[in-house]
């Protein structure tokens, strides 16, 4: 049995939920997102939960049920108090500027990259003196932030010599020693 599909989805305050046959809105302060779930599946709301279940044990059931579950969830966390992503540029003259939806990358290329983001993904570029510049990503669709942070990283990914690269805050670089540690 799924663990994660038999947890029951608490509804904060202030976020409604809509089930219409297959479609499920949840709205809030944040924002409306839907999801469309797999027939098969049954979603009910009882009191201040949402309660997944399914027919039967197969092995697609099994897997949706937890799948639709937390894509349920993460939909009530999104219009309830959002997602947020920080990225950081490390590296020699990488910079990042926000206009609007349209950053603008140096990240040592003989030209800027501009990347136009989707109107759910709010930008906030940040530079102050002697530390990385740092770009933070807010939207309360999950899917759609990783989907756009995946997109920046893949620019200029970190490699594990000298570390340089788009990464995340907090994320660790796996480093290696180069030829000159291994020479003997």
């Amino acid at each position: 049995m799924s663990r994660i599909g038999k947890a029951p989805i608490e509804i904060p305050a202030g976020v409604t939920v809509k089930i219409d046959g297959h479609k499920i809105t949840v709205k809030g302060p944040k924002g409306e997102l839907t999801q469309q779930i797999n027939p098969e599946l049954e979603v009910r709301q009882e009191d201040n939960h949402i309660i997944v279940t399914r027919p039967t044990d197969d092995r697609q059931h099994r897997a949706q049920h937890g799948l639709y579950r937390a894509l349920i969830h993460n939909m009530v966390v999104g219009v309830s108090t959002g997602y947020r992503k920080e990225m950081e540029l490390v590296g020699v003259g990488y910079r990042a500027t926000s206009n609007g939806q349209v950053l603008e990358l140096a990240l040592g290329f003989s030209h800027a990259i501009f990347i136009k983001l989707p109107p759910e993904v709010k930008v906030e570029a940040k530079t102050e003196r002697n530390k990385n510049p740092l770009i933070i990503l807010e939207s309360d669709d999950k899917q759609l932030l990783g989907q756009v942070c995946a997109k920046i990283r893949s620019l200029r990914k970190p490699e594990p010599y000298k570390g340089k690269g788009i990464k995340f805050v907090g994320e660790i670089i796996r480093r290696k020693s180069g030829k000159s540690a291994g020479a003997k």
